[in-house]
């Protein structure tokens, strides 16, 4: 059995990649030095893939930032402002990615949202009435040729027409239906080039597919393949879709003259089930997405034996799949030398994962796989108990009562309360939390972990980067205060470490965006509090200011889904079990003295189901109710926070506002302000702090451009509840860049404040 894979990661086995790219951003490299180092990661992927025997090996899946934003470039879809830096092709797609600030122009970056239900970020491609969609690059085909120079055959990535389409911001009058037919144009000459060149395969990604569909979705699906398939003669095309299943259009999808279908079998609930009630065509062949793209525990080889059995039976031609791009784990474990074998036999990183398909695809065609010792390694490990159970954590959740999940008195009654007690003013500013996490404060870290300096030192170095931090924050005028979170690493991987049943990895980085990397904790086994995790550092930081200090916590939701969550319990369970521990460091919080806590559910967003029947009952009935059960037990002159970051919640308002948080803060630099429509349409009772500038930009916004932010937000929001801040976190940028920002944004809310005060 033949075997593929939708996609690689790309950052390389040690972030060659991002440490490349900053180092050309601080223009320490030159472009050439830049494109050498992307080559080289790339012919190492490729050959990676074929030492282990891939069959179907992907490129055009590298991306220097984002694969989305790769397709729009390759169309020429760039919106004027960019093209008018007159900047290098490079460059120009840089700033669409990060914004720009310089001698050429001044531009911020196109917004950035998540990517289906992962923690991937995608720029968000936008169409201006005037752009001519038209195929204006050649990457696919140049870095095609690159692996047929090694001797390598790849089959092209690139994004789907359909996908594209929908993905799209369309800026002006016109819609997704007045570029339809430049979209088919400039796909058809995809093919044609494809043709040229003589490739086999080509994959056009489709996951739009597997979320709810319209009659008129389905029908624009329809229309732009039986135009652009046509086309083809001997380059074949394979339709790929993942994260769920394709209910809605699988029978218009079959019947459309695709020579592959790629399915995802792990995601997609009815995948199989739609298969045997409707059959699949003999003259395609299915891509069976049955190797884990999106977790790192290792395939349970009978299962997925089990369904490749049944498709052999419905003599359906198959070739054995990665349920989705591999770019969502991290590269391998090669690197992981502290973590006992007990378990990391239990993972499967991206090369790990290469092979697990060539072992499947070869117990595939086995008649007696069952006494094969791969097979018996295998089942081994889904058979033996693992040490994973907490009986305190059992007990515990079994006595959580519905009282629990509900905070008195109700929030207008408490807001009222808050104004009173905390003296809190209009317009407060603050920030989000963490302050820019330099080479020093990383090297301080670093020693401590490697036992090159004591405890003592390594707090002393924290302590007075918190005391620096706190007096320049009262000196530019902050209303509440943080303590720039000097003693974090990921807001996750701290808080797991201080937890029972987290596992931590050494070099397991996967891209969140761009140069961002994270390394994702294990859920290992039942999760509980050992001891207080962040009082000692927010009572000393409160101690040096009158001004109130913000406790800095990791919500329940977000700790797992920034994590790599166990699969023998459900995912409720786990969230509750995190919930509980969230509880008790708020209660320690409050007995110490702050007054204010706030509660990051970051990802809340995340693993919300992609079909709008399944919001509820699978996700949001108990991922709510998680994060009231970590503060319902605080004071009403509490003041509870939650943050959260680049994702769409505009239908999901009535759940942000049942967390019963007291003030949320989210991004929306990069948005269009329509969350805050959405907000007064929806009464949306708690505060708000929407970011009035882009963290993720180096972009400094100046006070003007604050002022006008600030005055589209009052025009949405009573100043009684609106907030000023960045959307996010700084750990990521620099010093000077966020001490200019900010002091901007301070002096933008002072003419603010005086303008309605005179």
């Amino acid at each position: 059995m033949q075997t593929s894979v939708i996609g690689f990661p790309r950052i390389g086995t040690l972030r060659e990649l991002k440490f490349a790219e900053e180092r050309y951003f601080k223009q320490e490299i030159d472009q050439a030095e830049l494109l050498e180092t992307a080559k080289e990661l790339r012919k190492t992927h490729w050959q990676t893939q074929k030492n282990a025997g891939i069959d179907f090996i992907s490129c055009n899946d590298f991306s220097f930032y984002d694969t989305l934003l790769d397709t729009a470039q390759l169309l020429n879809i760039v919106p004027k402002r960019y093209k008018d830096l007159k900047l290098s092709e490079l460059d120009t797609y840089f700033s669409m990615a990060r914004g720009y600030q310089g001698t050429s122009g001044d531009v911020k970056a196109l917004a950035m949202k998540k990517w289906f239900n992962t923690n991937y970020h995608y720029i968000v491609p936008e169409v201006e009435d005037d752009t001519t969609i038209e195929l204006s690059g050649y990457k696919p085909w140049e870095e095609y040729a690159e692996a047929k120079a090694l001797g390598i055959e790849t089959k092209p990535v690139i994004a789907g027409p359909y996908t594209l389409l929908k993905l799209c911001r369309f800026t002006g009058s016109k819609t997704a239906k007045d570029f339809t037919d430049a979209v088919i144009s400039a796909y058809k000459e995809i093919i044609k080039r494809c043709e040229e060149e003589q490739i086999s395969w080509l994959q056009l990604d489709e996951p739009m597919l597997v979320c709810d569909m319209t009659n008129e979705d389905i029908a624009l699906f329809k229309n732009i393949y039986e135009e652009i398939l046509p086309c083809k003669t001997n380059c074949r095309v394979l339709l790929q879709t993942y994260f769920g299943d394709v209910r809605d259009v699988y029978e218009e999808l079959i019947s459309l003259d695709f020579d592959g279908i790629g399915l995802d079998f792990l995601e997609g609930k009815e995948t199989l089930q739609l298969i045997e009630t409707k059959g699949f065509p003999t003259d395609k062949i299915l891509f069976a997405g049955l190797v884990k793209g999106k977790n790192i525990w290792k395939n349970d080889y009978a299962n997925t034996l089990r369904i490749l059995k049944i498709l052999e039976q419905k003599h359906i031609k198959t070739v054995l799949s990665t349920s989705c791009s591999l770019l969502h784990v991290p590269y391998t474990l090669k690197h992981e030398t502290k973590l006992s074998k007990q378990y990391t036999s239990h993972f499967a990183f991206a090369e790990e994962k290469l092979l697990e398909l060539k072992e499947l695809s070869q117990l595939a065609t086995q008649e007696n796989y069952e006494t094969n010792p791969a097979y018996l390694d295998n089942q081994r490990l889904f058979t033996q108990k693992r040490d994973c159970e907490n009986s305190e954590v059992t007990k515990r959740l079994a006595n959580i009562s519905e009282t629990d999940f509900t905070r008195l008195p109700k929030r207008t009654e408490r807001q009222a309360l808050q104004k009173k007690v905390l003296e809190i003013p209009d317009f407060p500013t603050t920030t989000i939390g963490s302050f820019p996490q330099t080479k020093e404060v990383k090297a301080n870290r670093s020693a401590y972990r490697k036992q090159a300096i004591s405890k003592e030192e390594y707090e002393a170095f924290n302590k007075e980067r918190i005391a620096a931090c706190v007096a320049w924050q009262e000196e530019i005028g902050l209303d509440v205060l943080v303590h720039g979170e000097y003693e974090r690493n990921d807001m996750v991987e701290y808080f797991g470490e201080a937890l029972d049943g987290f596992l931590f990895t050494e070099k397991a980085w996967v891209q969140s965006y761009g140069t961002r990397c994270v390394k994702p904790p294990i859920i290992w086994g039942d999760v509980s509090r050992k001891k207080p995790i962040t009082v000692d550092w927010s009572v000393y930081a409160q101690s040096l200011t009158k001004k109130h200090m913000k406790g800095m916590l990791t919500g329940p939701v977000t700790i797992l889904n920034w994590s790599f969550p166990r699969e023998d319990i459900s995912i409720r369970e786990s969230i509750t079990q995190i919930a509980l521990a969230i509880r008790d460091e708020v209660l320690d919080l409050e007995k110490n003295g702050i007054q204010i806590i706030q509660i990051d559910e970051a990802a809340l967003r995340e693993k919300l189901p992609l079909r709008k029947s399944d919001w509820h009952s699978q996700y949001l009935d108990f991922a709510i109710p998680a994060f009231r059960l970590t503060h319902s037990g605080v004071k009403p002159t509490t003041q509870i926070h939650t943050h959260m970051c680049y994702s769409e919640f505009t239908d999901i308002i009535p759940s942000i506002d049942d967390m019963d948080a007291d003030v949320i803060t989210f991004e929306a630099s990069r948005s269009d302000l329509l969350i805050l429509d959405a907000l007064r349409a929806n009464d949306f009772e708690t505060e708000v702090g929407p970011g009035v500038y882009d963290i993720h930009s180096p972009r400094v916004p100046s006070v003007e451009e604050l002022v006008t932010v600030i005055k589209t937000m009052l025009q949405k929001i009573p100043k009684e509840k609106l907030w000023i801040n960045p959307d996010c976190g700084l750990k990521t940028r620099g010093l000077p860049e966020t001490k200019a920002s900010l002091i901007n944004m301070v002096k933008a809310t002072k003419l603010i404040k005086d303008a309605y005060t005179s």
